[in-house]
């Protein structure tokens, strides 16, 4: 498939179209087939167009607002991180026990099946998934030291 930038010889009206080839555009132009969608004018006639390539330095370099996004993400994790106590499989339990008052509200964030998630919802508990972006790395649980005799 190739998109032309398409201009109309009667109304001078700028337009877009696709076409299975090159070839194809210009048998369906010989037969005055491609109209403008203004005018219906067949006068068409594809416009200059440069090709859209891009450089290995393009495609590795982030936009402004990437970079804004990334830098935000950055910070939401970090702020999970230090603030949110991970409980890890344990989280609608927790979510549950805070709910109903059995332990103190606190910020928690782990991890729970669909099945956890739909129940928590209707229950009426509530938790909400935490995007992927926002989800920083779950802390490594201390292994128990063994005795070496």
């Amino acid at each position: 498939m190739i998109r032309y930038a398409l201009v109309c010889g009667e109304c001078e009206h700028d337009f877009e179209a696709w076409f299975a080839s090159s070839a194809a555009f210009d048998a369906q132009s010989e037969k005055r087939l491609v109209t403008c969608p203004d005018c219906g004018g067949g006068r068409v006639a594809k416009q200059i167009m440069a090709p859209s390539v891009k450089s290995p330095k393009k495609a590795t370099a982030r936009s402004d607002a990437e970079r804004l996004v990334a830098e935000f993400a950055d910070k939401a994790r970090d702020h999970v991180a230090k603030n949110f106590d991970y409980v890890g499989d344990d989280f609608a339990d927790e979510a549950r026990a805070m709910y109903y008052g059995e332990t103190e509200d606190r910020p928690i964030w782990g991890a729970t099946t669909p099945e956890e998630s739909a129940a928590l919802a209707e229950e009426g508990v509530p938790a909400a998934p935490l995007p992927r972006a926002f989800t920083p790395k779950p802390p490594k649980r201390a292994r128990p030291k063994r005795d070496v005799n």
